[in-house]
């Protein structure tokens, strides 16, 4: 839909016109109507931004905020340009992401399976054999069975824990407190918090030079660029950076004084403030930084996978000596 509304714009078509085209074009219900809607509120003299803003889930501040600054300035299809390509990096990224994530996560699913097969089936089968022991079982054959056991007649009350951890888990991560200390934890995780943080980075600097491209406000353009980055921590962060470049501050120091940006994007800002070429700056931060997080996906991929196949391997180990020690010990008794 981007990328139709700024070649269709940059080649002199009316905006009305690009609308009722790009509506035409599309395949996607949802944008159809949506498409009638906005030529509607365009043809009855209302700007393209505002006419989409209505329409939040789809059209965020960062897409709206944009194109009202490119509205404004008269630069219409090369910042709608400039956001189908942030959308397109946006789009490369997150399939990336799932792709990077299919085979761990295929990897945890049956170690899942597997577990809960040996719980649920097959120890429960051979807990009469180790009946006759009693007390001499060893502890780590009386916990497999009485897991065993729990899980398989209690399983309703297995399932509502689960369900209620879940469900105090969304609650607190809903809650400010919850989700700052959840973001600041992910940041220090190993190997993972790298990766996360170098993303967030990324997918800020490539908000704000967007944004600041098209004209925003930078005062406007952090306190947005802050909450695209989908990071509490570096939410709080621009709201304190924006706060200091409100009193007088340079956008670089202020950004270093936050202590969560790294020195790369504060020189590269820094630069981009002398030159006047603050746009390209942060594009050039965000497409290092991309490069970054892919070796650190495949770096991190890289240690999921033997990490997943390594605790389903100690676990299968445990509970076969679980199973194998009592055998041993009945024949010596038998004996």
């Amino acid at each position: 839909f981007t990328r139709r509304l700024a070649d269709l714009s940059g080649a002199g078509l009316p905006l009305d016109r690009v609308l009722q085209v790009v509506g035409e074009q599309t395949e996607n219900q949802q944008l159809i109507g949506i498409c009638a809607s906005v030529l509607e509120d365009v043809r009855g003299g209302m700007p393209v931004s505002e006419a989409l803003a209505k329409f939040p889930r789809l059209f965020n501040d960062v897409f709206t905020q944009t194109l009202r600054s490119g509205e404004a300035s008269g630069q219409f299809p090369e910042v709608a340009g400039r956001l189908a390509d942030f959308q397109e990096k946006e789009v490369a990224r997150r399939s990336q992401i799932v792709s990077a994530m299919v085979y761990p996560s295929i990897l945890a699913a049956t170690a899942v399976f597997v577990v809960a097969f040996l719980i649920g089936f097959v120890v429960p089968k051979m807990s009469g054999v180790f009946k006759d022991l009693g007390d001499d079982l060893p502890i780590t054959t009386r916990f497999l069975l009485t897991s065993s056991d729990f899980l398989s007649t209690k399983w309703p009350l297995a399932i509502g824990m689960i369900v209620g951890s879940v469900v105090l888990i969304r609650t607190w991560l809903a809650t400010e407190s919850g989700r700052t200390t959840f973001d600041t934890i992910i940041l220090k995780v190993p190997v993972m918090g790298p990766v996360v943080q170098k993303a967030t980075v990324s997918r800020f600097a490539r908000v704000l030079g967007t944004l600041v491209y098209g004209g925003v406000s930078i005062l406007d353009a952090l306190q947005i660029a802050g909450l695209s980055s989908g990071n509490r921590v570096y939410q709080l962060a621009c709201k304190k950076v924006e706060q200091e470049v409100r009193e007088g501050r340079a956008i670089a120091d202020a950004l270093r004084d936050a202590r969560c940006f790294p020195p790369v994007l504060t020189h590269m800002v820094a630069i981009g403030e002398e030159t006047g070429d603050l746009p390209r700056m942060l594009g050039r931060v965000s497409d290092s930084m991309d490069f970054e997080v892919d070796t650190g996906m495949r770096r991190l991929v890289s240690f999921l996978e033997p990490a997943i196949m390594l605790s389903m391997g100690v676990f299968v180990g445990f509970v076969v000596l679980s199973v194998l020690i009592p055998i041993f010990m009945a024949g010596n008794l038998v004996k």
